[in-house]
């Protein structure tokens, strides 16, 4: 029984951490309405740099917030 309580104890230690990946590379994106009247949702993106191939929209990646695999082209 203490090595089950163990390992639950080192699960919630190292569960933040996960989370924590995503936080410090992505941003949250308010709602907003285009100039052709379509409404974007708010949604989360990843924070701007110098490359495209980390983008959850590029090939191989996938998006961790709904799980979508990557269409374009890095």
């Amino acid at each position: 029984m203490k090595a089950v309580n163990n390992l639950i104890f080192i699960l919630f230690l190292l569960l933040p951490s996960v989370g924590q990946s995503y936080a410090t590379s992505s941003h949250n994106v308010r709602g907003y309405t285009k100039k052709d009247g379509t409404y974007v949702a708010p949604h989360k993106a990843t924070n701007p740099n110098k490359t495209k191939r980390d983008n959850w929209s590029s090939k191989p990646n996938t998006n961790p917030y709904n799980g979508k695999h990557g269409t374009k082209e890095s």
